[in-house]
């Protein structure tokens, strides 16, 4: 009873067991001096036993005879006992104790071939040939392996993330080259004969066949990527864990447990040629007309042209408005067929399709009217003074510029700009480009979204003093209004980057007699 009691008096109060390294503070109280310190740390600068400020712990001395007051107990108390059922001689696992079970002495080392924390006893004779380390030397390197093991999983985890982007970008881009290719297929054989409707029920079912192929992919490609960014968290957070495991000895036992996830394996890599989707279209219309599958026209091919030979490019036509659109169909009721002005036409611009058609090549034309512009743009014949009016016209790509002029818009080129459509105060002009577009007017301009759509509307109402701009494809959407007080009469004028084709569409039987002669 009276080593009982003895014992109770050299207990620390905060872990409850026999004093390590203890320390005497000002008031009095003893404790270990680790278990004062992180008292200190989470709990604040008090005493635990009688709430007494603590003074700084580098101030702490270990109290030496309390030490060895307590050494001399713990080899008085502990005796050679070994466990129920255990073999004589054999070590027993690390349990929750502080002490070695056969010795009773601190576990202070750990025997490498056991993979056990041990004591120094156990050093003279269970693991006098073992490898041994101290549990301070062991753990921080362990701690070095496993932050090693912790940046390649992030770098695994930053490259899965990169490839995932890439991977989703590349899906956005097959949706949407999937998406222009049916609706140009679509919109060419529209206006074929019924004897090819089968072949054009047939180049959208291999279009999607092969889009829905490749996304099947993308989607597995991404399902994999997720996992194993997910399997990535979850070591993480387990070695996040372990790190802050106060314990040496459970920390060294999980941290044997603990391996990181498999690496990733290849993805495999997604196929998408629009020119091989395209290869039978090809050969089959080539015949008939060969502007049928280039970028941006869309032409009216008569019922007899499967009978006809070599034939004039035919005239872009309005696709008819969808039931569904209203707004649509209210711009329709102010439809204007547009043609271009030849002698307004820079060199590198050549018109075709009865001057409804513009193409900018590298070779110029031989002549070139005094009246010309010298910047790659053309203005039409038409001009609007008073009323409503509505035209649409079709692109082939980006790096255009559509809008309305003045007649007094220069032809001389002045200053840095490609064009002067909204540079000045007399023309108003929206410029698309390939990560966005630009509304300009009197030089400045305002940031706007990029435009996918090729086919584009034009609404100018003078009367209200508005010019609106709108995609068509693949619904109709708004993209700007300009508001201004119209004084003179206004000429549509286009802007066109080398390669790039614009057309007007043409609406059969619109209304043209409101228009001013030019």
């Amino acid at each position: 009873m009276a080593a009982e009691i003895f014992e109770e008096k050299l207990t620390c109060a905060i872990c409850l067991g026999l004093y390590r390294d203890p320390v005497t503070l000002p008031c009095g109280h003893n404790f270990c001096g680790v278990c004062i310190k992180d008292s200190v740390t989470r709990l604040g600068r008090e005493c635990p036993e009688c709430r007494e400020l603590v003074p700084d712990c580098a101030a702490l001395r270990r109290n030496v005879a309390l030490s060895n007051v307590v050494e001399l107990v713990q080899a008085a108390k502990w005796e050679p006992k070994p466990r129920p059922g255990a073999q004589p001689g054999a070590l027993t696992e690390l349990g929750p104790a502080a002490c070695c079970p056969r010795h009773g002495r601190p576990l202070d080392l750990f025997c490498r071939t056991e993979g056990i924390c041990v004591c120094s006893a156990c050093t003279v004779f269970e693991c006098r040939l073992h490898e041994l380390a101290l549990l301070e030397d062991e753990r921080q390197e362990r701690e070095a392996q496993l932050k090693a093991t912790l940046e390649t999983t992030v770098q695994q985890a930053a490259r899965a993330k990169a490839e995932l982007q890439k991977l989703q970008q590349r899906s956005s881009q097959i949706q949407s080259s999937a998406c222009n290719l049916a609706s140009m297929v679509s919109s060419k054989f529209s206006c074929l004969l019924r004897a090819l409707e089968t072949r054009q029920a047939s180049a959208l079912k291999a279009i999607e066949e092969a889009k829905t192929e490749q996304l099947v992919k993308a989607q597995v490609g991404e399902q994999q990527l997720q996992d194993h960014l997910e399997a990535l968290a979850r070591h993480d957070c387990k070695v996040q864990n372990l790190l802050g495991q106060p314990d040496d000895r459970t920390f060294l036992q999980e941290s044997q447990l603990l391996a990181p996830p498999e690496p990733l394996r290849p993805l495999t890599p997604l196929q998408w040629n629009e020119d091989q989707q395209l290869g039978d279209l090809k050969k089959l219309l080539s015949q008939l007309d060969d502007l049928v599958l280039e970028e941006g026209a869309h032409p009216r091919v008569p019922a007899e042209a499967a009978d006809l030979g070599p034939m004039e490019a035919p005239v872009p036509v309005a696709p008819v408005p969808s039931p569904v659109c209203p707004l649509r169909r209210d711009l329709w009721q102010n439809y204007r067929n547009l043609t271009f002005d030849p002698d307004s036409a820079n060199r590198h611009l050549h018109l075709s399709c009865q001057n409804r058609k513009v193409r900018h090549r590298r070779e110029p034309r031989d002549q070139a009217s005094p009246n010309s512009f010298d910047l790659w743009q053309v203005q039409c014949t038409e001009s609007f003074q008073a009323g409503r009016h509505y035209w649409e016209v079709r692109v082939s790509s980006h790096s255009v510029t559509l809008g309305v002029a003045y007649p007094e818009l220069e032809r001389n080129k002045q200053g840095t700009h490609i064009d002067n459509i909204g540079r000045g105060p007399s023309s108003w002009g929206l410029c698309l480009q390939e990560g966005g577009s630009q509304a300009w007017h009197n030089g400045e301009a305002k940031k706007l979204p990029a435009v996918s759509g090729r086919l584009l509307g034009m609404d100018l109402d003078l009367a209200s003093g508005h010019l609106a701009f709108y995609s068509l494809e693949p619904q109709i959407q708004h993209l700007y209004t300009f508001h201004a007080i119209f004084t003179q009469p206004l000429y549509p004028v286009f802007w066109l980057l080398e390669g790039r084709t614009l057309a007007l569409c043409h609406r059969p039987g619109s209304q043209e007699d409101t228009s001013e002669p030019n």
